[in-house]
């Protein structure tokens, strides 16, 4: 019959083992830590770390103010509108949207360059192109869901 193998674990030290691989990390991540020295010292330059410091040892102050400020109705209300702009604009296509701030910079650029102002014919012409019509259509859309929301 077989007989069982003795086997006994060797006891490792937790602490050896972290204080090796503590021992070999400034070889191993010497570029990542001369980074993390100049980071620190910009925001200890900055003032960033003194704002963090305060703002640890004002926990309680901080956390208090912002219960107490936070079960004011009002900012339940401005909350619930900063989510609800929020869903608004994410469910917006960022294609048009790109477009209009394209087509915008090149509007202001024209009329940047132009000295005079339009005359009346000018912009009654301008108010019978397509694309001024699609955008007054637009606008109007917009006032119309806006007068409807309102009610």
């Amino acid at each position: 019959m077989a007989q069982p193998v003795a086997f006994t674990p060797k006891k490792a030290d937790p602490r050896v083992e972290l204080q090796r691989r503590l021992a070999a990390a400034p070889n191993e991540h010497a570029e990542a830590l001369l980074v993390a020295y100049d980071l620190l010292e910009e925001a200890h330059r900055q003032g960033i770390l003194d704002a963090l410091h305060g703002a640890v040892k004002a926990k309680d102050t901080i956390v208090s103010l912002l219960a107490r400020y936070g079960a004011d109705p009002v900012s339940i209300n401005a909350l619930r509108h900063v989510i609800a702009v929020g869903q608004m604009v994410g469910s917006f296509d960022p294609e048009p949207i790109s477009n209009l701030a394209r087509e915008a910079r090149a509007a202001m650029e024209t009329e940047r360059r132009d000295s005079r102002p339009p005359s009346l014919w000018q912009l009654f012409k301008r108010m019978t192109h397509p694309d001024t019509r699609r955008g007054l259509s637009f606008v109007i859309s917009m006032l119309a869901a806006l007068g409807r929301a309102w009610r």
